[in-house]
């Protein structure tokens, strides 16, 4: 592979083979798009058969074409061209039942397919990777800003130096870049809005730029929104067409996917569930505006109100340590967990009243806390939660670390060049 990640000449001619199968004219981001010619018809068709693929696992032709309603012969039309290009495998048959018949092959995705690069972007670091088309992460890699970093382009020469050696381990050119960033993004163009966090990146035009460096289609998107889609594809919402993702940390987010599509909002505005209020008059959120959910329901609320409580290490206590010093009967401990997870879960209620998620997954900081911390939240959620008919909501953990975000990332670029329906 030639230098800054971009495929070499030899490459391109495989490179090229793969994208003759994801390729179609540009489809336009505006309102009208038009009629569905033929031709998108036959990627949607795909896509879907893809998206049952993801949702079931290995799966024979005959048991696609069951779940998709057509016959076989459309199912392999589908199909064989994937496994002629090397996306898709057909394994060793299986034993035939006592009933007799053809022994069926089951299909998924080849461990020599062409990987995607994944990339997590926080507001003090930079994380990469290769993800497989079956969601398995190699080649991590990982970066700490310089903190005393005076331009935006100190941080991306950060951002690059990861890709590309990211890159540089990739057994063939990947399909593209996929970056999970902790900030707002606009979604339409790829470029960050703003990340709190870290204002030098404000503006910054990272899809572009990435693509201009690399010679790879580039996919940026909120990092919530690539948690919920990591666990859409590769995890614990996998067949769910109702569901909302929650992180906690730092900072806070959400992401919502209903009737089966991640809602975004124009240019990517939508999900900004962290800076809903649910305090008139509360305290001040980086935002600069009062009340922000962000406010009573991250590390810094439960730092802050741990010192006040006398609670040992206050400065660095997360859910994790919190759980812990409940469970050795420190003075203040269960209080403050009681109060943590109800200030989780009125952001949860709110949400659940306007959309109505009745899934709901659980990242980040949260995730540490184990069931103790899940039970509490999902009671307070009762309580603020009037019950109606087929209303039951189920609060799920998911990770603690970022392997869904990655797997995510990598899934925005699935998304796109599959048309799968996201």
């Amino acid at each position: 592979m030639a230098s800054e990640g971009r495929p070499s000449d030899s490459d391109k001619g495989s490179l090229a083979a793969i994208s003759e199968l994801f390729d179609e004219p540009a489809r336009p981001r505006g309102r009208n798009r038009g009629l569905i010619s033929s031709s998108a018809i036959g990627l949607a068709n795909r896509g879907r058969v893809l998206q049952v693929l993801f949702d079931l696992g290995p799966t024979s032709r005959a048991e696609l074409a069951r779940h998709v309603g057509v016959n076989r012969a459309t199912i392999s039309g589908i199909v064989q061209p994937l496994i002629d290009q090397g996306i898709l495998v057909e394994n060793d048959p299986l034993p035939s039942k006592e009933s007799g018949g053809k022994p069926a092959r089951p299909m998924w995705f080849a461990e020599d397919a062409a990987p995607i690069c994944a990339v997590l972007l926080m507001h003090d670091s930079v994380q990469c990777c290769l993800v497989s088309l079956d969601g398995t992460i190699t080649a991590e890699a990982r970066a700490a800003f310089p903190p005393d970093a005076a331009s935006v382009e100190t941080l991306a020469e950060t951002i690059y130096a990861s890709i590309s050696q990211t890159l540089k381990l990739a057994h063939r050119p990947p399909l593209g870049i996929g970056v999970a960033a902790g900030g707002m993004i606009d979604t339409d163009n790829g470029s960050i809005v703003a990340v709190n966090l870290a204002p030098l990146l404000a503006g910054f035009p990272l899809g572009a730029e990435l693509t201009r460096r690399f010679g790879l289609t580039t996919r940026v998107d909120h990092h919530p929104r690539a948690l919920l889609v990591g666990d859409r594809w590769f995890g614990i919402g996998r067949g769910k067409r109702n569901f909302a993702v929650i992180y906690t940390g730092e900072v806070l987010g959400g992401a919502l996917f209903l009737d089966g599509h991640l809602y975004r909002g124009p240019a990517g505005a939508g999900g900004e569930l962290g800076h809903t209020f649910v305090q008139v008059d509360g305290g001040v959120c980086r935002c600069g505006r009062r009340g922000c959910w962000e406010t009573i329901a991250t590390l810094g609320w439960l730092r802050r109100e741990a010192e006040i409580a006398g609670l040992p290490s206050a400065e660095v206590l997360d859910s994790r340590c919190l759980v812990a010093l409940v469970e050795e009967s420190a003075a203040g401990a269960v209080d403050l967990l009681d109060r943590y997870a109800r200030n989780v879960a009125i952001g949860i209620a709110n949400l659940q009243q306007t959309m109505a998620p009745n899934f709901i997954v659980l990242h980040g900081d949260v995730v540490g806390g184990g069931p103790r911390l899940l039970d509490a939240i999902a009671v307070h959620v009762r309580e603020l939660v009037p019950w109606r008919p087929g209303g039951d909501i189920e609060l799920v953990m998911g990770d603690l670390e970022d392997r869904a975000a990655l797997k995510g990332a990598a899934g925005l670029v699935l998304s796109e060049l599959l048309h799968f329906t996201l």
